[in-house]
């Protein structure tokens, strides 16, 4: 089921309106699945059938991204008010502290969430915020590059790529080792969705200073990084782990920066194990 959901969130000057747009399937304990920047939900098309099969499946268009609009004038696209809006979402769908996956941006949202134990587990694929310096600017750079190719590009041309696998190479090879297997609509439908995510440059720009030091003792938390990330190194992996002792660290072989559709059958089981 595809729906949206209006939320208020607090600032200094009164309650603001947020509106969220989500897919819900599945039955079981609830578990909140959240995407990368300039990504919509779809992202987790591939493993939503399987994860449906044990879980409450609920996938979320983030702020500015998807279907969700923008958030109001007066709202920071950062962290602190993206988690304020996913909490007034799960206490509006009466989610009592979920499940969580989150990817890249994502997954900092998903582990920030589990620090505030809002949530009852976390996994998190790829997490931003375990960088160096370099590594940011460097991932900064990518994700501006890919950005800006997306809005470049007439919807002729995407769609003529997206018919081959070269084609969904270049459109889409960035984020996926293994490009071929997405389907051309759904390639389409990414490219489109970085060119239009209107809160894209804001979020770039608010998680410039963002760095994930904390632990999170008390909450089962899962970090899976792909072994062909080229987005994120997943040498950023090791970093999470320094910074979570307690988490349990995978390595996806054969997936890349956004593993669901690189290997379904493997995430769905590392998010599953991980909400246990």
């Amino acid at each position: 089921m595809s729906d949206t959901v209006s939320v208020s969130v607090p600032t200094p000057h009164g309650p603001r309106t947020v509106t969220l747009a989500y897919a819900r399937v599945g039955s079981g304990e609830p578990l909140l699945l959240l995407h990368g920047i300039g990504h919509h939900r779809q992202a987790w098309d591939p493993v939503v059938d399987i994860l449906a099969t044990e879980r409450d499946v609920i996938a979320v268009d983030l702020p500015g991204c998807g279907e969700s609009p923008a958030l109001p004038d007066g709202l920071a696209h950062d962290l602190a008010t993206m988690n304020t809006a996913l909490g007034a979402l799960c206490e509006t769908l009466e989610l009592e502290r979920p499940h969580v996956a989150g990817n890249s941006l994502g997954g900092l949202l998903a582990l920030e969430l589990g620090r505030q134990k809002l949530v009852r587990s976390v996994t998190a694929l790829a997490p931003a915020g375990f960088w160096s310096p370099v590594e940011r600017r460097y991932a900064f750079g990518l994700l501006q590059a890919m950005r800006q190719g997306a809005r470049s590009m007439p919807l002729p041309m995407v769609e003529r790529l997206s018919r081959t696998a070269a084609g969904r190479a270049v459109l889409t090879g960035t984020i996926y080792a293994r490009p071929g297997r997405r389907s051309p609509e759904a390639v389409v439908a990414e490219t489109l969705a970085l060119a239009n995510a209107k809160g894209f440059t804001e979020t770039l720009r608010a998680g410039a200073a963002v760095q994930f030091t904390d632990d999170i003792p008390g909450l089962p938390v899962t970090v899976a990084w792909g072994a062909q990330d080229r987005i994120l190194v997943r040498r950023q992996g090791i970093r999470a782990k320094h910074v979570i002792p307690r988490a349990r660290l995978v390595r996806l072989p054969g997936c890349g920066h956004v593993p669901m559709n690189d290997d379904p059958a493997l995430v769905a089981r590392v998010v599953l194990d991980g909400s246990r």
